[in-house]
């Protein structure tokens, strides 16, 4: 007796989610475009993108072409970007970190990289690194996200966007580091962001004068998220450095 088709299946295989295809004389099955699409719809959805970002792609990213220098600099992030996901998953650092100002574009990058393993078919979660900790810290009185720490710890893939916003205690340490090492040693892919300084990557930054005009330098990485962290951070991630341009969010009216 046939089973009944519904008008809404997929012509192609039906609504099985599989289709027949032959290679080499030989015939076997594949899985269907419609089931690969009904996937990335999900993933997409269960991924957690503000609304702010939902049209972010690599491809949709603004490069200047009025200044030389952003120019270069943010064609060269861009291209590191390009890369990551291409060789996605990677032989050696599973891990991406942007580093720069406010306004330079690490957040638009980030997302798009994000959507571009969404399209291959990995699963992804962005979280606010502000917002994470609330929701963890929450959670220890019975309010907020139960499954938030759970969920940083083990997503396929993690976006922590504005790593190291909060003010630095102990207990944002710990977390922190809890989360990133534990990523790190089960090499569970981690893009971040941040807009601290780094020495290795941008030096010490002055964030304003002292008296008699001695520089007081805006806290690094390290200083605000632990030096374990960091350590592992730089372990498990490539970095791409974004130069100082234009607030890339103004320039493009986002």
């Amino acid at each position: 007796m046939a089973v009944p088709v519904s008008e809404n299946a997929c012509p192609i295989c039906g609504g099985t989610g599989w289709k027949i295809v032959v290679r080499g004389g030989l015939s076997g099955a594949t899985r269907c475009k419609c089931r690969v699409e009904s996937r990335q719809k999900s993933l997409r959805e269960d991924a957690g993108i503000p609304p702010n970002f939902a049209r972010a792609t690599i491809e949709s990213f603004l490069v200047p072409q009025d200044n030389i220098t952003a120019k270069k600099g943010l064609a060269d992030a861009m291209r590191e970007v390009r890369s990551f996901v291409k060789e996605f998953p990677p032989q050696d650092r599973p891990g991406l970190l942007l580093v720069g100002d406010t306004g330079t574009g690490k957040t638009h990058l980030a997302v798009g990289a994000l959507k571009a393993l969404i399209e291959k078919g990995h699963a992804g979660l962005f979280f606010d690194y502000q917002t994470l900790l609330d929701r963890i810290r929450a959670s220890y009185g019975g309010e907020g996200d139960p499954h938030a720490y759970a969920s940083a710890m083990d997503a396929e893939v993690l976006l922590l966007d504005d790593l190291g916003s909060p003010r630095a205690t102990e207990w944002v340490e710990d977390t922190v580091t809890a989360i990133i090492t534990h990523r790190c040693n089960h090499r569970k892919p981690l893009i971040a962001t941040t807009n601290l300084p780094d020495p290795d990557i941008t030096g010490r930054v002055v964030e304003s004068s002292g008296p008699g005009g001695s520089p007081i330098y805006k806290k690094t990485l390290a200083e605000v998220i632990g030096e374990r962290a960091r350590s592992r951070l730089f372990e498990m991630c490539r970095t791409v450095r974004m130069p100082s341009v234009e607030d890339y969010r103004v320039k493009r009216g986002r």
